[in-house]
């Protein structure tokens, strides 16, 4: 992927917003990523005494982690169309199905297909790195 060295485009949608939905969309992946690491996710082992001593530790953990989905899904629904359409951009444009200076082409390909942003992009695992990925990409820089 080929990096434009100064942006040629005016984003509709904030940087720092992009940057927001990376952070977010990685707490997201993390949590997922944690749970599966062992390969017993969902294996849960209990004793006859179990339901009566039972008491599940992780409940803030996972309240944290719903409430991390549903603010991003929040942010993602309140983007207006040309917004949305940029972020989808960018997302292709970081996992490599554009080059960088095919950002206004994806950005009309994404609008014309009328994607459910919140499904689409919510749906992508690797969803921030490829925003990150396609911000730097089109010369915007990273956050210091």
């Amino acid at each position: 992927m080929r990096k434009i060295d100064e942006p040629v485009w005016d984003l509709t949608i904030a940087p720092d917003t992009v940057r927001l939905i990376v952070d977010k969309a990685r707490t997201i992946s993390a949590a997922v990523n944690e749970d599966y690491d062992d390969g017993a996710e969902h294996e849960v082992e209990l004793d006859g005494d179990a339901h009566q001593t039972h008491h599940h530790d992780g409940l803030a953990e996972e309240e944290t982690e719903d409430q991390t989905e549903r603010e991003l899904r929040q942010i993602v629904r309140e983007l207006n169309v040309d917004e949305a359409s940029e972020l989808i951009a960018l997302v292709w444009i970081g996992r490599g199905d554009y080059e960088a200076a095919e950002f206004g082409e994806a950005v009309k390909e994404a609008r014309q297909r009328d994607y459910k942003p919140v499904r689409y992009l919510l749906g992508m695992p690797m969803l921030g790195d490829w925003l990150e990925e396609g911000l730097e990409a089109i010369g915007v820089a990273p956050e210091e």
